[in-house]
């Protein structure tokens, strides 16, 4: 029994100096990937109110569009970090190139029907968000809690104040089975 022991110190003293090496680098990883896992985690959250109007007003884009969109661009700014560190002119590049990303996916939320456009103020929270994310990832935190508020703030309480008919952001009417596309319309 005696001897039984020392052989299992002995293997517990052999796999500890294996591990110990193994254990610093793990140490070392979970200290630079927890604040990224922080920082994603932030932005995701900053988006849920925006994409619950978004959702709850039955849009184009919604609950799960907005949280995602904030997500990639925190996690573009934060993965591009090491990269860029030290080049100011390289960060600025990856913001514009999102932002037009952006701008890009909220001209898909937009509809032009006969008499009104739709869609606007989903394209321009969506934008938002995007910019939401950047900043969380870029460690504005300040900017982003600022612009996620204000985002949902404006989506939820100016509806009262919006013109009935103007087609901003209203529903695209439902076309009745009866309409027929106009012959030479362009």
């Amino acid at each position: 029994m005696e001897r039984l022991s020392e052989l299992a110190a002995t293997h517990m003293e052999r796999l500890s100096e294996l591990a110990a090496p193994h254990m610093e680098r793990l140490l070392e990883l979970s200290a630079s990937v927890v604040p990224h896992l922080a920082a994603l985690l932030i932005a995701y959250l900053l988006a849920l109110p925006i994409g619950w109007n978004r959702e709850r007003a039955e849009r184009s884009a919604g609950l799960r569009t907005f949280p995602l969109v904030a997500l990639a661009t925190c996690g573009v700014v934060q993965a591009t970090e090491t990269v860029l560190h030290g080049h100011p002119e390289g960060t600025a590049r990856i913001i514009e190139g999102l932002m037009t990303g952006m701008g890009f996916i909220g001209g898909g939320a937009i509809l032009k029907t006969e008499n009104a456009v739709h869609g606007t103020a989903t394209a321009a929270s969506l934008w938002a968000t995007g910019a939401t994310g950047a900043a969380v990832g870029l460690g504005a935190y300040d900017v982003a809690v600022v612009v996620s508020l204000l985002t949902f703030l404006t989506l939820w309480l100016l509806v009262p104040f919006k013109k009935e008919g103007n087609g901003d952001d209203d529903k695209p009417p439902a076309r009745d089975h009866g309409d027929q596309p106009q012959q030479g319309a362009n």
